[in-house]
């Protein structure tokens, strides 16, 4: 297995990065069975010995226990907090359930919330933490591919409305990310996928070499290789510190992280924010749109799309809204949601787009008649 970018460091100890934001920088610790390790991690972080972790039901029974006996070894106190699990508890409903159980705890400015679990969990402690008691601290331990390379990190926190995905929410810094490698056990293989699509993603914004190692080594990363799953998940991570400490509050090269969400994004919306279609498996379907849109107005080479979709198929993740089964698919309620996306500006709606792989940019803003054209195609395919 060869690795682009050269190997990032002593594979015996745990690779750390570092998110370079002023005084409110943080370090990413990626490695296996950090779980077990946490205490030494997060001890020195506290202000009080005391902290709030906050997970779902399904990844309770997995790793609650061991965080909790990790953290009591260290001298932490330690609640826990249960929410349900899927995607319907980023919601105000959930919000409020969360904050006033925290307060009925009587927690302190001094307290810190851990979200342990995937990317629900995380963006929606981290909300709860950016509000409560107007700003406490957390920490992220995610359990999921997709929460490890992407959501995890950069401080994206929000939640869901009847209007669209994320539109509530803040940016607001964890105090560390503990991303356990060994979580990723337990995962089954479609969940696995949905986060997977987010790694390809860094390859194609503009990181060629680590798309091409993808290709080469995808299905390792997907099956547990270690060595392939931990080097791509640190290259992942690495891209996103990087472009993270050069534009906080996308107003700039960080919109590049949506290649492929704003198509992404109007899937899950018609699908009700549901388990029907996994944010991942949008952003795969969306990512190959935006490279189809892409080649359709001259601006990449047929040939890179190909490239993207081939890939994408070859591990098993969908490429066209065709493979969510029994759902009728119309290109102008797609558009309707993509007006109502985040990065609407005076009412137009921008995408990434490539002018091949590794070479994309933002904001283009299209002729929407071009655009569903091409959601018409793929809605056929």
């Amino acid at each position: 297995m060869n690795a682009p970018n050269g190997v990032l460091g002593d594979r015996s100890k745990p690779d750390r990065l570092r998110v370079e934001l002023g005084s409110r920088s943080y370090d990413i610790v990626i490695g296996r069975n950090l779980i077990a390790a946490a205490g030494e991690h997060i001890l020195p972080l506290l202000a009080k010995r005391h902290v709030v972790i906050v997970t779902d039901a399904n990844v309770a029974k997995l790793h609650l226990e061991a965080l909790e006996h990790a953290l009591t070894q260290a001298g932490i106190d330690v609640d826990s907090i249960i929410m349900p699990a899927g995607e319907a508890t980023k919601s105000f409903a959930e919000v409020e359930r969360l904050t006033g159980l925290l307060l009925d705890m009587k927690i302190e400015r001094g307290t810190t919330l851990i979200a342990l679990g995937g990317g629900v969990i995380g963006d929606l402690t981290g909300f709860v933490a950016a509000i409560t008691l107007r700003g406490i601290d957390f920490i992220q331990v995610p359990t999921t591919l997709l929460a490890q390379v992407d959501s995890s990190v950069g401080g994206k926190t929000g939640i869901n409305t009847p209007h669209g995905k994320n539109l509530v929410g803040a940016f607001y810094q964890p105090r560390l990310v503990l991303a356990d490698t060994a979580t990723l056990d337990t995962l089954n293989r479609r969940e696995l996928l949905a986060g997977y699509a987010e790694v390809v993603k860094y390859g194609l914004i503009d990181e060629p070499d680590f798309f091409k190692w993808l290709e080469a080594n995808g299905v390792d990363v997907i099956e547990g290789d270690e060595a392939a799953r931990r080097h791509a998940i640190s290259v992942s991570c690495r891209a996103k510190a990087r472009i993270v400490g050069a534009d906080e509050r996308e107003s700039g090269a960080r919109a590049l992280l949506n290649l492929g969400h704003t198509f992404g994004h109007a899937l899950e919306a018609e699908c009700g924010f549901s388990d029907e279609l996994l944010h991942g498996e949008g952003v795969a379907i969306g990512m190959v749109m935006a490279f189809d849109l892409s080649v359709t107005l001259g601006l990449c080479p047929a040939e890179d799309a190909a490239r993207v979709q081939r890939h994408l198929a070859s591990v098993g993740l969908p490429t066209a809204p065709g493979s969510v089964q029994g759902r009728f698919w119309s290109a102008e309620r797609l558009i309707g949601h993509m007006g109502r996306d985040k990065k609407v500006k005076d009412g137009r709606v921008g995408f990434v787009l490539a002018r091949g792989i590794g070479q994309t940019f933002h904001p283009a803003y299209v002729d929407l008649a071009e655009v569903a054209a091409v959601l018409e195609t793929a809605i056929a395919a």
